[in-house]
């Protein structure tokens, strides 16, 4: 079951805005973020200090039909550079002091993990959606517990946030069709360029998404049905992840385009899930605008980032530990001696 967000924190924590010395609302979102951190922590004074970070990864089977500018190899590569610290959010989560741990629930290729390098495999990849299911409903049920399972260390580790990121070449066409399949939306509409294709690239990754969407029918009512045959296994690791958030009381701040979409199928399976949701940007991925408008969803930043991995999330924290920190260290008026009218 979701939790219900703390109402009472949230009312001390509306109460403390108005009693600092600042005109009602001066502070803008960072107001309103502080009150719903306070709402979804249980306290009055939330913070934003300890956050973890889970980079979900995986292969997917319709790279085989030409819709990605990398080849598969890379998904493992990029698993070793995580590792390493060279990747764009292992820098960041260095800068933030985050927690960063890499998940491989779907890798392809034999490889030896490097250290850091949690090894869940639900599956060697997922299927090619344009010729079968992405996976069955066993291997969805092993994605989501790796998700869930993540969620747990970090609450056992203290954390205050959640970031989950992803990593998987081909992960944008699977979510592209994902996500046309929920909002029953073309995928002219969401399909864009992912890991750099141009625009020959992307009327390709358009075919190939309605041969998807023509051999799996209509799921727009079924997110778990739809995940099955069009996700992949990253995506549904960070649904179970963000539904275990919702379970256990942990706020998540949601990356971009895959992580909305992975968003999307646990809200739809899960509706309360929503209020967990801190969405961090809006990606310059084009079909995100789609996501966010049908999550209800005002990201915090808009950088036109679209590299996935969890850097835009990250990207967004220190907008968080700003808010909760002007509202747990300014003086209220009574405090600072200063006349309210």
């Amino acid at each position: 079951m979701i939790r219900q967000p703390d109402t009472t924190a949230e009312a001390g924590a509306r109460e403390r805005q108005r009693r600092l010395t600042k005109p009602p609302g001066s502070l803008g979102r960072l107001e309103d973020l502080a009150v719903r951190l306070a709402a979804l922590q249980g306290r009055a004074r939330p913070t934003a200090d300890h956050v973890h970070i889970t980079v979900f990864a995986a292969d997917h089977g319709v790279t085989a039909e030409g819709v990605s500018a990398y080849p598969a190899a890379v998904t493992v590569e990029m698993i070793r550079n995580f590792a390493a610290g060279g990747a764009a959010v292992s820098v960041i989560a260095r800068r933030l002091a985050a927690e960063l741990e890499v998940v491989d629930v779907g890798t392809a290729e034999d490889y030896e993990p490097p250290a850091g390098v949690r090894c869940e495999r639900a599956a060697r990849g997922s299927g090619n959606i344009r010729h079968e299911p992405a996976m069955d409903s066993a291997t969805r049920e092993r994605a989501e517990a790796s998700g869930r399972a993540s969620v747990t260390r970090a609450l056992t580790a203290g954390a205050d946030i959640f970031v989950g990121g992803e990593m998987g070449i081909g992960n944008t066409t699977a979510a592209t069709a994902l996500a046309c399949a929920l909002l029953d939306l073309p995928p002219a509409h969401l399909a864009g360029p992912g890991t750099g294709l141009d625009a020959a690239g992307v009327t390709h990754k358009v075919a190939v998404v309605e041969a998807a969407l023509a051999r799996h029918g209509r799921l727009r009512d079924d997110p778990v049905a739809a995940l099955e045959r069009l996700g992949g296994l990253e995506i549904a690791a960070l649904a179970g992840a963000y539904q275990a958030c919702g379970e256990l009381g942990l706020s998540v701040l949601a990356d971009g385009f895959i992580a909305s979409v992975a968003a999307l199928v646990a809200v739809r399976r899960e509706p309360a899930l929503r209020d967990w949701l801190l969405f961090a940007h809006r990606s310059g991925e084009p079909g995100h605008g789609g996501i966010l408008d049908a999550l209800g969803a005002e990201p915090l930043l808009d950088l036109g980032m679209r590299l996935g991995e969890g850097s835009g999330a990250a990207a967004a924290v220190p907008l968080l530990r700003l808010a909760c920190t002007l509202h747990n260290e300014m003086a209220t008026f009574d405090e600072a001696g200063v006349s309210e009218s």
